[in-house]
């Protein structure tokens, strides 16, 4: 390509001179006397017949070689001839004698395939029967009324088994059998548990009877035993003084092992007889609770059916009310760090809060709790909710797991929907800014944290034992992940809008024909408002921060490519393109500073490859290697699109007409110019010939 336009160029240059000499004497033929015409049309045929000669000349020097490379020719005509028929006839005989390989080799490979399928199949059963044989067993348990035990064994196969076969059909069948079990399971023990209490409350007074008649017993026979050992000791203290130590001795060394039996047993005893007196308690409610169908011998049914919907209606005005009071947190909130100076103030938010942090406890005075005000305030509203549902439920005459069932479903609702809700419309609000999102993004991780600290409050409040399995948990890890993400999303997006705020800042001199040395203003602007920003994101988990940082760069990146290749932009000079290679070199520098850990390598900094590689190809004007290795998958351009190299590239080719008036007077301006109208052609036909293929 380089070799083509030297040649143009020689030639240009040799045609020029021609036309001067050829002005030079037809003026001077005609600017001398008559007789000079006929003079010149003489030495033009003398001229003409020399050239003449002198083409005889170099025919005749040529001929003989041309005559010999055709007699070459001829003679190599016969030997491809021969190399043809033997090259065509190895060909057959090798087809001929490859069919036999291919058949043994095809034969070889479904054989391979087979041992390899049955290999397969055996392990998969392998694995497979383990969970057949504890499925089994599980039906034996089952039929032989071991339910404890099946119990267990589900356990062992959702946890273990499962997990090895969730893959297939037949194990998604015994997963979903298995609640049905459990369902037939907690049936069975629910009617053995009302046979058990009903039994007792019929047989209740002669228990009752034999219990009192056998602690009296045993209190009859331990005040006799001890007054028969007092005698005893009399005894030998007054019969045999000389008996004395040693009987004392004997004594007391056996009353401290009896005291320490006796500590034993009773530190036995309190741990039983407390487990004893709660369950006990637990059905002395049940036995002594009236059926609801009993009040006075009418049906009550319906007024408990009016309660229950008096309770729900009361619970959806509690809502209402504190989807008020949690507008009115946020509000006031100034999502900040809350800022402690002395030790009673660090203890005023541990007692509202539950917190725990080690490394906070060991700094000194002053530091900072990493939430806001917000987060304290929440959690004791939501509190207060949990009293002031309780008021109404406790009115029911249920039990007491029914109540903690109503208080978690109550709570809840409160969590999934009220403060749910609350928190989305606050992310949404215009005045949150990029600070605020981040401590949002805090406050609900540590919202989130506290929901096992509620689960407690509200066993405590129900004195439910801890042992006790609820179908109802709270569901604030959903609610607070929702409102996180929908956080994170409000930060990428607010942060590309700051960006594209930065960008339109931008006053290029897309006509300049020097650039200024150093990189614009408003890009500098935005770079130090990215590395103050993500030093706020310090706080945030590491994939958010990494996200945003990423998506910021791509979005810069995109935004600068989108300013070059404008529709409105009809021309851009070589000083412009130098200026705005300066302001990507910055943007690069950004990007490898590491303003968020965490990248490999250059990871961010492949955010502007694309940019780079134009830049480059237009800086170092390299269009010869751009359209020798365009489509190589190791090309040097290879993320420049030919479309957009060749929208820049015109707009370039513009410019340049447009400030070379007088270029055709300069042989260097000539030259890029129609450098510039060659390329622009090679890449209009590189762009159809993308376009006719697709």
């Amino acid at each position: 390509y380089v070799k083509h336009l030297e040649h143009e160029h020689l030639l240009y240059i040799k045609t020029f001179w021609l036309i001067l000499a050829f002005l030079y004497t037809f003026r001077s033929v005609y600017d001398d006397q008559p007789n000079a015409h006929k003079k010149f049309m003489e030495k033009l045929d003398a001229c003409i017949r020399n050239h003449d000669k002198e083409i005889e000349k170099m025919c005749n020097f040529h001929h003989q070689g041309f005559v010999d490379a055709i007699t070459e020719l001829l003679k190599v005509r016969t030997d491809a001839e021969k190399l043809k028929v033997q090259v065509t006839d190895t060909n057959r005989r090798f087809q001929d004698a490859g069919k036999e390989v291919i058949v043994y080799t095809e034969d070889i490979i479904r054989c391979r395939i087979q041992q390899r399928n049955i290999t397969t199949v055996v392990e998969k059963l392998q694995l497979c029967l383990p969970v057949l044989e504890m499925y089994s067993k599980l039906k034996e348990q089952m039929s032989a009324k071991r339910y404890y035990a099946a119990l267990k064994t589900m356990e062992q196969l959702e946890n273990v088994y499962f997990p090895w076969v969730s893959q297939y059909r037949f194990c998604q069948l015994m997963i979903e059998n298995l609640p049905k079990l459990r369902e037939d399971i907690k049936e069975i023990s629910m009617s053995d548990l009302k046979d058990f209490l009903e039994s007792i409350r019929k047989h209740s007074d002669k228990i009752g009877e034999t219990a009192m008649k056998q602690a009296q017993h045993q209190k009859t026979f331990n005040v006799s035993l001890q007054k028969k050992n007092k005698m005893k000791f009399g005894k030998n203290m007054y019969i045999n003084r000389d008996r004395i130590p040693e009987e004392r001795g004997e004594t007391v060394l056996k009353h401290s092992l009896k005291e320490e039996d006796e500590n034993e047993e009773e530190g036995d005893e309190e741990t039983f007889e407390n487990y004893y007196r709660k369950q006990r308690k637990k059905q002395a409610r049940l036995v002594l609770q009236p059926q609801s169908n009993m009040g006075y011998g009418f049906p009550v049914n319906r007024l408990f059916d009016l309660l229950f919907e008096i309770r729900d209606q009361y619970n959806e005005t509690l809502l209402k009310k504190w989807a008020g009071v949690f507008r009115d947190i946020f509000e006031e909130d100034n999502y900040s760090p809350i800022p402690i100076v002395n030790e009673e103030e660090y203890k005023i938010v541990i007692t509202r809060f539950p917190f725990q942090d080690p490394d906070l406890e060991k700094q000194s005075f002053p530091k900072k709790f990493p939430m806001s005000q917000s987060v304290p305030h929440i959690y004791i509203q939501v509190k207060e909710f949990i009293y002031a549902s309780l008021k109404f439920s406790e009115s029911l005459h249920r039990s007491s797991t029914e109540i903690d069932d109503m208080l978690r479903k109550s709570t809840n609702l409160l969590l999934t929907r009220t403060l749910s809700s609350c928190l989305l419309n606050l992310i949404r609000k215009p005045h949150i800014g990029l600070t605020e999102l981040v401590q949002i993004i805090i406050n609900t991780t540590h919202l989130e944290q506290a929901c096992k600290y509620l689960e407690d409050f509200i066993t405590n409040i129900t004195n439910i034992s801890q042992e006790t399995v609820h179908t109802t948990r709270l569901y604030g890890l959903s609610t607070f992940k929702d409102a996180r993400h929908a956080a994170e999303g409000e930060i990428y997006t607010k942060l590309n809008q700051k960006i594209d705020e930065f960008v339109q800042l931008a006053d290029y001199d897309w006509t300049m024909s020097e650039p200024d040395g150093r990189a614009s203003g408003y890009l500098m602007d935005l770079i130090n408002f990215l590395r103050s920003i993500f030093q706020v994101f310090t706080h945030l988990p590491g994939k958010v921060a990494q996200t945003a940082c990423m998506s910021a760069c791509q979005h810069l990146s995109t935004s600068l490519m989108q300013m070059l290749l404008d529709s409105e932009l009809k021309q851009i000079s070589m000083g412009a393109v130098q200026q705005f290679n300066l302001d990507v070199i910055q943007c690069e520098l950004f990007a490898s500073s590491e303003p968020v850990p965490g990248f490999q390598g250059d990871t961010l900094q492949l955010a502007f490859i694309d940019l780079r590689q134009l830049l480059d190809l237009f800086m170092v004007w390299d269009w010869s290697t751009y359209l020798a290795d365009y489509g190589q998958p190791a090309s040097k351009y290879l993320r420049v699109n030919p479309n957009t190299a060749l929208t820049l590239l015109e707009k370039m080719k513009d410019t340049s007409k447009k400030n070379n008036i007088f270029a055709q007077f300069r042989k260097n301006d000539r030259d890029k110019q129609k450098l510039i109208e060659t390329v622009v052609k090679q890449l209009r036909s590189l762009v159809n010939g993308m376009s006719q293929h697709t």
